[in-house]
């Protein structure tokens, strides 16, 4: 796969990533009642702290400290999440409000860390783990912040999808299919999972 390839596949996931996630941890901020102050970190939180985490692992400075565009997305999810809020007040409590675009913020950062795992040239579970850390990094520290054990270690079919994602991504590359194409497979996949998983109200099993 050429750079240009990479370069164009990686941003587009990237930029749905950190709006959708942005959107979600301000729609968990005001839920819970923080101020504005409260509802710009924990939004900004969610959008970059998976990838940050990523970029720790793979031994890179974060993307999100070394251009402002990572930021500047960000923060525009956070104004698209007061926005919304004060448009759709009365709806905001639906949780699909929120669990459709964290499905797609979801979806999207998978496929980054994916992308990322494979252009550090990771084995299979390098992929997969920071495939997942890069999905589901942002809403476990949003959760902490919140003073909350993380969904994602307690009840829901999430994290799971993003190891899904992963597999099929590396068996897409591992097959010969260019790496765009496997992505939007990777992707594809996080999210088609991860809405049956909300429709049909997956868990993983509980021994308690």
């Amino acid at each position: 796969m050429n750079i240009i390839n990479f370069f164009d596949i990686f941003q587009i996931m990237n930029i749905i990533g950190l709006i959708a996630f942005a959107v979600v941890g301000s729609f968990k901020a005001i839920k819970e009642g923080l101020d504005l102050f409260g509802i710009t970190v924990l939004g900004i939180m969610t959008a970059l702290g998976g990838g940050i985490t990523r970029d720790i692992l793979v031994n890179s400075v974060p993307t999100a400290l070394k251009s402002m565009t990572d930021m500047i997305f960000a923060l525009f999810g956070v104004w698209l999440a007061i926005v919304l809020y004060k448009v759709f007040k009365g709806e905001i409590r639906n949780k699909f409000f929120i669990l459709i675009p964290d499905a797609i913020g979801l979806s999207a950062f998978t496929t980054t860390g994916a992308i990322i795992a494979y252009n550090a040239d990771v084995s299979f579970f390098g992929i997969v783990i920071l495939a997942t850390l890069t999905g589901v990094g942002g809403g476990i520290i949003s959760d902490i912040l919140l003073g909350k054990v993380p969904s994602v270690l307690r009840d829901d079919f999430y994290a799971s999808c993003s190891i899904i994602g992963a597999v099929a991504f590396y068996i897409s590359v591992l097959s010969g299919i260019d790496i765009t194409i496997a992505s939007v497979i990777c992707s594809a996949v996080v999210f088609m999972i991860r809405i049956l998983a909300i429709l049909y109200n997956w868990q993983l099993p509980k021994f308690s």
